[in-house]
C-alpha cells in the first residue's frame, strides 16, 4: 500500500463527518456491523484509521482492538482513547496482509473496512487469509471494498467529476485493471462477484454482500430538503437490502462467516 496519501495528503480524521452524502457510507456500514456485534464480542479492526468505528463500538462489545499501518492514525486514535478513559479499546501498528503478532483464532469479529481499497489483488488475498486466521471458527469477517462499476458510475454522474468521464483510458484503468486513474498505486477496485470468489476460495462462507453508499451525485443529495432526503433514504434502504443493486454502489461490504 502507498501510505503517502494518508500520511501527507488526506485527513482521515474528518472523513466520517463530512457532508450528508459523505456520511451515507458510514450509516449503512454501521447497520451491517450492528447485526453481528454483541456485548460479549471481541472485535478487531484492520485499518482502523483514527478510531471512528472503534469509538462507536466501545460500549457495544467486550473488547476492541484497532490496527493501522499509519503511525499518525494510531497516535490520533490513542489520544481519543485516553481522553475518553476507555479501558476496553486498544490499538497497534500493523499491516492487514501480515499480522504475526496476533494469534490464530483470537477474535469473534474481524472488521476490514479500509485495507481492501488500497490493495492490489494478490495483497487482498493475503488480507483475506490473515483475517480468516485471526478470526474464531464460526466468527464473522466484514470486508469493505470499492466497486469498479459503482465508483466509475459515480464519477460519470457527479457534478464535480462528470466532465472528465467516461473516457477510454479510464475504461481500461478501472474496468480492466481495477486501478484508479489518478491514484493508480493507492486505490484498487473489484467487483462483488470477484471478491466473493476470493472469499469462498479461501474457505469463507458468504452471508451478505451489500452496497453502502449509492451516492451517484453527491451535490444533488446535499441540496435535498429534509423531506426529500427522507424519501431518498427509503430508496437507499431498499438498495442496501437488494443484492442486485450492490455493484452500483461506490463502496460495498462483504460479510462472511469463518
Amino acid at each position: 500500500m502507498n501510505t503517502e496519501y494518508y500520511e501527507s495528503i488526506f485527513n482521515e480524521d474528518t472523513r466520517a463527518f463530512g457532508t450528508r452524502a459523505e456520511q451515507i457510507e458510514f450509516i449503512y456500514t454501521k447497520k451491517l456491523i450492528e447485526q453481528f456485534v454483541k456485548p460479549s464480542s471481541s472485535v478487531i479492526e484492520l485499518g482502523c484509521g483514527t478510531g471512528y468505528y472503534g469509538l462507536y463500538l466501545a460500549n457495544k462489545c467486550r473488547i476492541y482492538h484497532g490496527v493501522d499501518l499509519i503511525p499518525k492514525h494510531v497516535e490520533q486514535f490513542n489520544g481519543k482513547i485516553d481522553k475518553q478513559g476507555l479501558t476496553n479499546v486498544s490499538t497497534s501498528l500493523g499491516d492487514a496482509t501480515s499480522l504475526p503478532e496476533i494469534a490464530d483464532n483470537s477474535f469473534d469479529i474481524v472488521l476490514v473496512l479500509d485495507p481492501m481499497y488500497h490493495l492490489p489483488h494478490e495483497d487482498r488475498l493475503k488480507a483475506i487469509r490473515e483475517s480468516r486466521r485471526i478470526c474464531k471458527v464460526g466468527g464473522i469477517i466484514l470486508f469493505a471494498y470499492v466497486n469498479k462499476i459503482g465508483a466509475y458510475l459515480r464519477a460519470c454522474l457527479d457534478d464535480n467529476l462528470k466532465l472528465k468521464y467516461p473516457n477510454k483510458k479510464t475504461n481500461e484503468n478501472v474496468l480492466t485493471q481495477g486501478i484508479d486513474d489518478d491514484f493508480s498505486d493507492t486505490f484498487f477496485y473489484t467487483m462483488p462477484e470477484e471478491i466473493e470468489k476470493d472469499a469462498v476460495e479461501n474457505g469463507l462462507r458468504i452471508i451478505q454482500n451489500a452496497g453502502v453508499d449509492f451516492t451517484f451525485n453527491a451535490s444533488d443529495i446535499n441540496k435535498m430538503s429534509d423531506e426529500k432526503y427522507q424519501a431518498w433514504i427509503e430508496i437507499l434502504d431498499l438498495m442496501f437490502k437488494s443484492k442486485s443493486c450492490t455493484g452500483a454502489s461506490n463502496h460495498a461490504v462483504l460479510v462472511c462467516q469463518n
